[in-house]
């Protein structure tokens, strides 16, 4: 069964490339939710909002548990993507506490980074840079 139009992530939507990752680390902008750190910077030339998910080993050490929470990292940005509205935008989301959270979770804190962005990139709100 293939998802609903809209609802995947293609690789041209996955951020690679250590000169991308590291102009993305160096000048994006950054913010802090309760289970994640996220990076993002706009005005890319490529059209397409990008993203890419890391989870440290400094955390957890299996690697079983990582790929689990990229997992959900992954999905529920998949899920939501149509909330970040601007197109171009670089976005980083790094897995930052000792525990695991549930897909709940992650997916509410995935929403509110995916609308802190959208509302510092969306002209319409003066003062809300």
């Amino acid at each position: 069964m293939t998802p609903p139009q809209g609802h995947t992530l293609p690789k041209e939507e996955r951020l690679c490339g250590k000169t991308t990752v590291s102009a993305l680390i160096s000048d994006g902008k950054w913010g802090t939710t309760a289970h994640l750190r996220f990076c993002w910077a706009a005005g890319r030339t490529t059209g397409v909002n990008r993203l890419m998910v890391s989870v440290p080993k400094k955390f957890f050490k299996r690697a079983v548990r990582r790929n689990l929470l990229k997992r959900r990292l992954r999905e529920a940005y998949r899920l939501q993507k149509e909330l970040l509205t601007a197109s171009g935008v670089d976005l980083m989301l790094s897995y930052s506490s000792p525990e695991i959270a549930d897909f709940q979770t992650i997916f509410a804190e995935v929403t509110e980074i995916l609308q802190r962005v959208s509302q510092k990139l969306s002209p319409s709100t003066p003062g809300s840079l």
